[in-house]
């Protein structure tokens, strides 16, 4: 894939692996629409992509909000144009401290598959049916290992993940023209880590911006 020139969208973008993902790309000429919640500090990721000439815009949106999606996918248009990569990164672990599966509460569950399933599926629809009838498009899923593995206290977590995967798959077979790629980024120095296990000795995870240049090598691979 070349990413120069290309329109992608980046969910969660405004701290972590998804602020230096949509940093990374815009330097590689991708025009950037920066998705999430917290807007003050969506605006200092796309401050400081277009403090060297990156072209990146803010788009603040709750990907759990099903009134959300359609005006997000239609600001996006609007600003660079049609979606080429879609990144799904945006991700909750749902309350913490993490707790046994028995233990969550039906809403907090509710809330993990709103934000890490059903919302990625509402803004897939929105945008990969475009990519399909133009012939060519890149969908990311930033998973987890706790698709595949039960942690114990990770479960709405992790099942939301697993469902996402396999959701991933069936998008892949049904449009063809359009990439869908899972990306497992391991464990990273961020909030969301160390929320979900504070005790976690941050020199020993990945750092998000070594992680956002794996994936974007792993695009730009034939």
């Amino acid at each position: 894939m070349d990413i120069h020139g290309t329109n992608a969208l980046v969910t969660g973008a405004s701290r972590g692996l998804g602020a230096a993902l949509a940093r990374r790309l815009a330097e590689r000429g991708a025009r950037v629409v920066a998705v999430a919640r917290e807007s003050a500090a969506l605006d200092d990721v796309v401050a400081s992509i277009r403090a060297f000439g990156g072209h990146a815009h803010a788009v603040p949106a709750d990907l759990g909000d099903k009134q959300a999606i359609h005006p997000l996918a239609g600001a996006a248009a609007a600003l660079v144009g049609p979606i080429d990569l879609l990144v799904h990164n945006a991700s909750t672990l749902g309350a913490v401290p993490l707790v046994p599966l028995l233990d969550t509460e039906c809403e907090d569950l509710e809330r993990v598959l709103a934000v890490n399933l059903v919302g990625p599926f509402r803004l897939t629809k929105a945008i990969a049916g475009g990519m399909a009838v133009r012939g060519g498009g890149t969908v990311v899923h930033v998973t987890s290992d706790a698709a595949v593995t039960a942690y114990p206290t990770w479960g709405a977590y992790g099942l939301s993940k697993a469902a996402h995967d396999h959701m991933l798959r069936i998008w892949a077979t049904e449009l063809p023209a359009v990439r869908f790629l899972s990306f497992d980024p391991g464990e990273m120095n961020t909030k969301m880590h160390a929320d979900a296990m504070p005790d976690a000795d941050p020199a020993t995870l990945a750092d998000p911006d070594d992680v956002a240049r794996r994936l974007i090598a792993t695009l730009e691979a034939p």
